[in-house]
């Protein structure tokens, strides 16, 4: 067997961020409970470019035994993650006549308008203006995301966040993910064809202090900064008893050195 370098990750130091997983063009990283790690020597290189998006500094380059690289199998494994995905239709009941699954049928809704009697009661009004939410269903070419202030939110946030609907809900269309449980790469591959497509005027990233959920923010930063990196981004982390615990905004398109703190 060859010697070569390939990446080493520390385990003791990672707290399971995945920003070395959207970093990763090979795809040779993943999170496996609670922890990154190299699912196969073949997939990575050895250049090492996820280095630099480790907060912890658990990510090293070593040289040791190794199969060689394999580029065609990283195209094929690339391609059998796009595939896995993407959402599965035959999961679905009886489509329409029209096809595809009814319950990801796009829907453009009008909230109504939140008054002070109904934030004083218990009958808010739900400010939620198009369907579906899921990242991995919702299509680039959705009406609502064109020129949208969009909101892009880990899917325990809401439960975080008693005002979610009128504090950030309002007027925005929404992208909901789980970055520990959803395709990383994948998020962060479709996060670029909306961008390029809708070409948002805003965007908002809502993650959970824990830090798997990292991965949302990382994937949406990169993605932003490469297709529309003039647009307006902010990232708010909420703590799991709720509150804010931090808000960034990027001001650089450098992925090194994507963020300021408020």
């Amino acid at each position: 067997m060859p010697v070569r370098e390939v990446i080493h990750i520390d385990e003791e130091k990672c707290d399971g961020c995945g920003d070395c997983v959207v970093a990763c063009e090979e795809g040779a990283i993943r999170i496996i409970d609670g922890k990154a790690r190299l699912i196969s020597d073949k997939y990575c290189d050895g250049f090492g470019n996820c280095l630099g998006e480790c907060p912890q500094g658990a990510i090293t380059i070593e040289r040791r035994e190794a199969v060689d690289f394999d580029e065609e199998a990283v195209k094929r494994h690339l391609a059998r993650n796009v595939a896995v995905a993407q959402p599965q239709p035959s999961a679905c009941p009886a489509p329409p006549a029209t096809g595809g699954c009814p319950g990801a049928a796009m829907r453009q809704m009008h909230p109504a308008a939140v008054t002070a009697a109904a934030t004083e009661g218990s009958a808010i009004p739900s400010q939620l203006g198009q369907w579906p939410v899921q990242l991995m269903l919702v299509p680039p070419h959705a009406p609502y995301l064109a020129g949208a202030d969009l909101l892009i939110c880990a899917d325990c946030v809401p439960f975080a966040v008693p005002d979610f609907h009128t504090r950030y809900l309002r007027g925005r269309a929404v992208l909901v993910g789980c970055p520990k449980l959803d395709d990383l790469p994948f998020y962060y591959e479709k996060l670029k064809e909306i961008f390029a497509q809708a070409r948002p005027r805003r965007i908002t990233v809502l993650r959970m202090e824990v830090p798997c959920c990292g991965g949302i923010s990382s994937a949406v930063a990169r993605a932003r900064d490469e297709m529309v990196p003039v647009t307006p981004l902010e990232i708010h982390t909420v703590g799991i008893q709720g509150g804010m615990i931090e808000e960034t905004i990027p001001v650089v398109v450098d992925s090194h050195e994507r963020m300021r703190s408020s």
